[in-house]
């Protein structure tokens, strides 16, 4: 792979892969938007960039992102146009930590350009360099497309893995709070 900064030229369309600066919080949320829309869950949504920001780039940030930033025609602003978000997590039968993905998309008007390929096997050669044994995420069952593309990079998806989650309400009553 070209080094972070560099310009990955596909057959329509030139990007560059960058970690993720202040100045992308907007975009970033409002492509996390888009993927509440494209999954049918803007119910769930409660990000905001005054939420996020500290998160990705606060006194102790729990995630870090990576977005592909497409280069602009002779004057214009490169646009952002897909992000990655990630955070460390840790397996206990490896004895080592991992790199999850939250979340990966890409604007519709950008897809089928190599920009999602390119940002996984960015992440799976960050994971590589910083000595992790796995490169895992999530895609809903439904999602045939993303299901056929990740299999297709060599990805397993776990048939006999389901995510357990425990939010809100559920989550305080068995946190012990009373209320």
């Amino acid at each position: 792979m070209p080094p972070m900064n560099a310009p990955v030229p596909t057959s329509s369309t030139a990007f560059r892969l960058r970690a993720a600066e202040l100045r992308d919080v907007q975009p970033i949320v409002g492509m996390i938007r888009e993927l509440a829309e494209f999954e049918q869950l803007t119910h769930l949504l409660q990000v905001t960039p005054e939420k996020l920001r500290p998160q990705l780039f606060g006194e102790k940030p729990v995630a870090e992102a990576m977005v592909a930033e497409i280069e602009a025609d002779e004057g214009g602003k490169p646009e952002v146009a897909a992000f990655a978000l990630f955070f460390t997590n840790f397996s206990t039968f490896l004895a080592q930590p991992g790199l999850y993905l939250e979340d990966l998309f890409v604007r519709p008007a950008y897809r089928r350009r190599g920009i999602a390929q390119a940002l996984l096997q960015r992440l799976a050669t960050l994971a590589l360099e910083r000595g992790y044994g796995r490169f895992e995420w999530s895609v809903l069952d439904w999602n045939a497309n993303a299901i056929a593309f990740y299999e297709s990079v060599g990805a397993t998806v776990m048939p006999d893995w389901r995510i357990c989650r425990v939010t809100g309400d559920a989550l305080r009553t068995l946190g012990g709070e009373t209320g």
